[in-house]
């Protein structure tokens, strides 16, 4: 069945889905310092839990995002003791729920974790 928005309409190629998806005019360029702060939490948590070892998300030790996320937001506005701020480990496990979310329904086109 056709309607008014499927009447006469081409598929869209891969590369007009890509440029759909603006990641970086759409989000980093958005947020560029919001980002490193993310980026840099990456790498002091992964000093942390994983000393010497290539920077690597670790999923065994990350299961409680939402919980992990709310117990920073009470936290937002400081830094945690670890010298970086609480808000960029809620951004890093909201990001991660949502990694997680569209892995799980088969929608992470990117993850090598897709279901």
């Amino acid at each position: 069945m056709t309607n008014k928005f499927t009447m006469n309409k081409k598929q869209p190629t891969e590369a007009e889905i890509r440029k759909g998806k603006p990641a970086f005019s759409g989000f980093l360029n958005y947020f560029p310092d919001a980002v490193m702060c993310v980026a840099n939490l990456s790498l002091v948590a992964n000093e942390q839990h994983n000393p010497g070892t290539e920077l690597h998300w670790d999923r065994s030790k990350s299961g409680d995002e939402k919980d992990a996320l709310v117990r920073h937001l009470l936290e937002a506005g400081k830094i945690d003791s670890d010298g970086v701020r609480h808000s960029a480990k809620c951004a890093w496990r909201a990001l991660a729920n949502l990694q997680k979310e569209l892995e799980k329904e088969g929608l992470a086109e990117i993850s090598e974790y897709n279901k």
